[in-house]
């Protein structure tokens, strides 16, 4: 049957009501895997790293827009992908807190972590952490001593706020910013603790 018969156009054959869902839904899948991909995803929290503030079971957005216009700042929460250093798989996200910037000197002494000579104020943490920072030059290896470590240009420096439990850089050293998916928002799961998560 041709599509026109003397200039005029012939109907078109309406559309089945499967057709119509199937493509309705095929086109939602595509604008929430977009909108996943490059604007916002729910994250579920699995760890106790980040007590008191987050806790298991909580769930969060994750924005993934600031970063490519704006740099991290001190207290983002923010979620991203290990380094190799930390020995996990590349799709095993984490979440912690940026303490440190590029150029911020660290240091924590007798429980309590300086920045840039400045002692820290967080009420935000579960305990003081029971630890020193990692000498960069030796993976594996301490500052006994309470030195400095120096944040490298295009890394920062994240910690958990349950700080000796957490997997964070003060294990496995500095975090390049290029494996920061995005910044944590909002809490919207459990209702009683809907907010700001930080």
């Amino acid at each position: 049957m041709a599509w026109f018969e003397f200039g005029k156009r012939t109907a078109k054959k309406p559309k089945s009501r499967t057709r119509e869902t199937i493509e309705t839904f095929a086109i939602a899948l595509v604008l929430a895997l977009g909108v996943r991909a490059t604007v916002a995803e729910a994250r579920y929290i699995p760890s106790e790293s980040m007590l008191p503030t987050l806790e298991v079971g909580d769930r969060l957005i994750v924005e993934k827009i600031t970063y490519h216009f704006d740099q991290p700042e001190h207290g983002d929460i923010v979620v991203f992908n290990p380094p190799p250093t930390a020995g996990f798989r590349e799709n095993n996200a984490f979440i912690k807190r940026v303490i440190g910037l590029p150029g911020d000197r660290l240091a924590v002494r007798d429980g309590q972590v300086y920045r840039n000579g400045q002692l820290l104020s967080e009420a935000y943490v579960k305990e003081a952490p029971d630890y020193r920072m990692p000498d960069p030059e030796n993976p594996g290896a301490y500052f006994h001593d309470g030195r400095e470590v120096v944040v490298p240009a295009d890394h920062v420096f994240v910690m958990g706020d349950n700080r000796n439990n957490s997997a964070d850089s003060h294990v496995w050293g500095f975090l390049p910013k290029k494996n920061i998916i995005g910044k944590a928002v909002v809490r919207f799961w459990p209702p009683t603790r809907l907010g700001l998560p930080g």
